[in-house]
């Protein structure tokens, strides 16, 4: 049996539980237009035209933006649909500082 670190240990428990949150980021790109990117986000995560703009808006001016929150499993399925649609998206921990 191999030893491991037990700080690594708790780091790998924490990546794998299901307690833990995971965040779908949309993230800034030179191509598509913020209505497309507007468009999208109320097609696929049925955002009011408000809430999709809004988080367009946080997309356009800081970069980046959190658009669903779920398990592991459920912001991968989020991100391949944001990259069906072209748009750039990745996941993380939600616990991982944004």
């Amino acid at each position: 049996m191999v030893k491991t670190d037990t700080k690594i240990e708790e780091e790998i428990r924490a990546i794998f539980s299901s307690d833990t949150p995971w965040v779908t980021i949309v993230w800034d790109d030179p191509v598509n237009l913020m209505t497309y990117v507007t468009y999208v986000l109320m097609e696929l995560f049925g955002f009011p035209k408000a809430k999709a703009q809004e988080l367009m808006m946080k997309v356009h001016t800081e970069g980046k933006a959190v658009v669903s929150t779920g398990s592991r499993e459920e912001m991968e399925h989020d991100v391949a649909r944001l990259h069906e649609y072209g748009l750039w998206a990745t996941l993380q921990r939600g616990d991982q500082g944004l």
